[in-house]
């Protein structure tokens, strides 16, 4: 005599609510760690306030710090190596080049900057201010 159980011998099955409520919430964590995990292109300065004109787009920056280090496009490089890489990224997409210098930096490394570019025939070169 068999006894009955009372259940089916259907096999296990994969409940998918709960299975899609996990994966949405592991979705929107990764997508929230990743905004939260942003690297920003540019180095920290302390800009001069003066008045000027916003630009937007592409552009490719040349950042001057307080200690008179060059970083192009974020990266820390020579002042020769910085001009050089400017130059062919303006010819190569015809981008501005923007000179972001802190408030403390000397000024003949920004002269000697400005001066190369244009020798590099780099046609338009602005300085980033803050507003005032």
């Amino acid at each position: 005599m068999a006894l009955d159980s009372g259940f089916d011998d259907r096999g296990a099955r994969l409940e998918m609510i709960p299975l899609m409520d996990v994966v949405f919430l592991l979705l929107v964590f990764f997508i929230y760690a990743m905004f939260t995990m942003s690297v920003h292109r540019g180095v920290r300065v302390d800009l001069p306030r003066a008045a000027g004109v916003a630009e937007h787009g592409d552009r490719v920056v040349i950042t001057l710090t307080a200690d008179n280090r060059i970083a192009l496009n974020g990266a820390f490089v020579t002042l020769d190596d910085a001009v050089i890489g400017a130059v062919e990224l303006w010819r190569a997409r015809a981008t501005p080049v923007l000179i972001s210098a802190d408030r403390l930096a000397d000024i003949g490394p920004g002269i000697e900057l400005l001066a190369k570019l244009k020798n590099g025939c780099v046609g338009t070169v602005a300085f980033q201010v803050e507003p005032q």
